[in-house]
């Protein structure tokens, strides 16, 4: 069997078994059994426990940001650009609840090179929101200099909103994936929209005092 097979097959063991056991209950041995091969052969493609858990994360980080790419369609409304992307990331996350598990609890949980791994995924996906709410804010506003640090507050609470319901609606019997998308579009577009149309929302200022 080539390596690249062999590999496949115990990274996915791997995922299933980190996702759903933890990182720190999970054994080498389970996993060559849930592979089919020897925990040597493990040990061989993947040198430690430590390894082959980054290799899981790398892969599962990799294949999110890539779904996400792929389900935006460029030259669609801001509106519809958003709702496709958070589709297809309820998609990805309610299809592989072990690869989200690993990525939003066990990475984020057992030490700074994994939570870091995360991190990187995190900020990749923030970046591409940002320039999706950017692009359609400059031409809103007509203004094409507007800076992205207009909106990079919107991208992170954005995400972060995302990676909670997901993990609550892979917590939670009957959500789908279009629901979830539907629940955070209701939450968030409303705000967006009006700043789209250059209607933020402003704090109130009490009598006697300054902004």
């Amino acid at each position: 069997m080539p390596r690249a097979v062999r590999e496949r097959q115990m990274l996915d063991a791997a995922v299933s078994t980190f996702g759903q056991r933890g990182y720190r209950a999970a054994s080498m041995d389970e996993i060559a059994e849930l592979a089919g091969v020897s925990k040597p052969l493990v040990y061989l493609y993947l040198n430690s426990k430590e390894d082959l858990f980054t290799a899981c994360i790398r892969r599962e980080a990799k294949a999110l940001t890539e779904a996400v790419r792929a389900g935006v369609r460029p030259g669609l409304p801001a509106d519809r650009q958003l709702w496709e992307g958070l589709r297809a990331f309820f998609t990805h996350t309610a299809e592989n609840p072990d690869g989200w598990a690993v990525l939003h609890l066990q990475a984020r949980t057992h030490g700074e090179p994994f939570a870091a791994e995360v991190t990187a995924m995190r900020e990749e996906l923030v970046v591409f929101v940002t320039q999706l709410i950017v692009v359609a804010a400059r031409e809103a506003h007509r203004d094409p200099s507007l800076p992205e640090r207009e909106v990079a507050g919107l991208a992170e609470a954005l995400v972060g909103a995302a990676e909670s319901l997901a993990a609550w609606a892979n917590a939670t019997p009957g959500v789908s994936a279009k629901q979830a998308a539907a629940t955070l579009m209701n939450f968030a577009w409303a705000g967006l929209g009006d700043l789209m149309e250059g209607r933020p929302w402003s704090p109130p200022v009490a009598e006697g005092q300054t902004e």
